[in-house]
Protein backbone atom coordinates (compact mmCIF):
# COMPACT_ATOMS: atom_id res chain seq x y z
CA UNK A 1 0.00 0.00 0.00
CA UNK A 2 2.89 2.55 0.75
CA UNK A 3 4.42 1.34 -2.35
CA UNK A 4 1.12 2.98 -4.32
CA UNK A 5 0.83 5.83 -2.91
CA UNK A 6 4.18 6.52 -3.08
CA UNK A 7 4.40 5.64 -6.52
CA UNK A 8 1.01 8.01 -6.69
CA UNK A 9 3.10 10.74 -4.88
CA UNK A 10 5.63 10.47 -7.26
CA UNK A 11 3.88 10.88 -10.42
CA UNK A 12 1.91 13.88 -8.60
CA UNK A 13 5.33 16.16 -7.99
CA UNK A 14 6.22 15.32 -11.51
CA UNK A 15 3.10 16.13 -12.98
CA UNK A 16 2.86 19.42 -10.46
CA UNK A 17 6.50 20.33 -12.15
CA UNK A 18 5.65 19.48 -15.70
CA UNK A 19 2.65 21.70 -15.27
CA UNK A 20 4.64 24.47 -13.47
CA UNK A 21 7.31 24.91 -16.01
CA UNK A 22 4.66 24.90 -18.85
CA UNK A 23 2.72 27.84 -17.35
CA UNK A 24 6.18 29.44 -16.70
CA UNK A 25 7.25 28.72 -20.49
CA UNK A 26 4.12 30.32 -21.41
CA UNK A 27 3.88 33.39 -19.52
CA UNK A 28 7.37 34.46 -20.26
CA UNK A 29 6.69 33.80 -24.02
CA UNK A 30 3.58 36.54 -23.61
CA UNK A 31 6.54 39.10 -22.88
CA UNK A 32 7.21 38.87 -26.26
CA UNK A 33 3.87 39.87 -27.53
CA UNK A 34 3.70 43.07 -25.38
CA UNK A 35 5.18 46.17 -27.67
CA UNK A 36 8.32 47.47 -26.14
CA UNK A 37 8.99 51.42 -25.45
CA UNK A 38 10.38 53.43 -28.12
CA UNK A 39 12.58 56.21 -26.86
CA UNK A 40 13.23 57.69 -30.30
CA UNK A 41 10.51 60.37 -29.53
CA UNK A 42 6.77 60.43 -27.91
CA UNK A 43 3.72 61.17 -28.76
CA UNK A 44 4.13 64.31 -26.81
CA UNK A 45 7.07 65.34 -28.23
CA UNK A 46 5.67 65.20 -31.40
CA UNK A 47 2.61 67.44 -30.29
CA UNK A 48 5.33 70.46 -29.06
CA UNK A 49 6.33 70.87 -32.65
CA UNK A 50 3.91 71.89 -35.11
CA UNK A 51 4.30 70.38 -38.31
CA UNK A 52 4.89 73.09 -40.50
CA UNK A 53 7.45 74.45 -38.37
CA UNK A 54 10.85 74.54 -40.68
CA UNK A 55 14.12 75.79 -39.08
CA UNK A 56 16.17 78.62 -40.07
CA UNK A 57 19.93 77.49 -41.04
CA UNK A 58 21.15 79.02 -37.80
CA UNK A 59 18.73 77.03 -35.43
CA UNK A 60 20.02 74.13 -37.35
CA UNK A 61 23.69 75.12 -36.39
CA UNK A 62 23.20 75.58 -32.92
CA UNK A 63 20.82 72.45 -32.21
CA UNK A 64 23.85 70.66 -34.50
CA UNK A 65 26.73 72.78 -31.93
CA UNK A 66 24.52 71.50 -29.01
CA UNK A 67 25.25 67.87 -29.39
CA UNK A 68 28.16 67.44 -30.82
CA UNK A 69 30.51 70.97 -31.74
CA UNK A 70 32.74 68.96 -34.56
CA UNK A 71 28.71 68.56 -36.39
CA UNK A 72 28.00 72.10 -36.07
CA UNK A 73 30.94 73.46 -37.74
CA UNK A 74 30.27 70.85 -40.81
CA UNK A 75 26.92 72.67 -40.31
CA UNK A 76 27.98 75.51 -40.73
CA UNK A 77 30.84 74.94 -43.62
CA UNK A 78 27.80 72.96 -45.72
CA UNK A 79 25.71 76.47 -45.44
CA UNK A 80 28.87 78.43 -46.36
CA UNK A 81 29.23 76.12 -49.68
CA UNK A 82 25.57 76.30 -50.20
CA UNK A 83 25.47 79.93 -50.06
CA UNK A 84 28.84 80.39 -51.99
CA UNK A 85 27.19 78.46 -54.75
CA UNK A 86 24.15 80.16 -54.73
CA UNK A 87 26.38 83.35 -55.43
CA UNK A 88 28.45 81.67 -58.09
CA UNK A 89 25.16 80.51 -60.30
CA UNK A 90 23.77 84.71 -60.85
CA UNK A 91 26.31 84.17 -63.87
CA UNK A 92 28.20 82.90 -66.29
CA UNK A 93 31.41 84.51 -65.33
CA UNK A 94 31.61 83.96 -61.55
CA UNK A 95 30.33 79.77 -62.44
CA UNK A 96 33.60 79.45 -64.67
CA UNK A 97 35.56 81.01 -61.74
CA UNK A 98 33.79 78.82 -59.34
CA UNK A 99 34.76 75.14 -61.36
CA UNK A 100 38.22 76.70 -62.07
CA UNK A 101 38.43 77.17 -57.94
CA UNK A 102 36.99 73.53 -57.57
CA UNK A 103 39.38 72.29 -59.72
CA UNK A 104 42.32 74.04 -57.65
CA UNK A 105 40.64 72.83 -54.51
CA UNK A 106 40.75 69.64 -56.03
CA UNK A 107 44.48 69.54 -57.28
CA UNK A 108 46.03 70.63 -53.67
CA UNK A 109 44.12 68.07 -51.88
CA UNK A 110 45.72 64.56 -50.55
CA UNK A 111 45.40 61.80 -53.08
CA UNK A 112 42.59 59.14 -51.77
CA UNK A 113 42.85 56.21 -50.97
CA UNK A 114 42.22 54.62 -54.39
CA UNK A 115 44.74 56.87 -56.09
CA UNK A 116 47.26 55.63 -53.47
CA UNK A 117 46.21 52.20 -53.78
CA UNK A 118 46.72 52.43 -58.07
CA UNK A 119 50.08 54.55 -57.92
CA UNK A 120 51.38 51.00 -55.50
CA UNK A 121 50.17 48.65 -58.04
CA UNK A 122 51.26 49.96 -61.12
CA UNK A 123 54.12 51.32 -59.55
CA UNK A 124 53.96 54.87 -61.08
Amino acid sequence: MQRILSNLKQALRSKILVLGLMIFISVSGLGIFIQQPSYATTLEELKLIPPDYKPTPEEKINRANEFDPGVGIQEEDRQEAYEQAVKDSKNLGTIEKAYERNLKAEGNSEPNLIDKAVEKVTGK
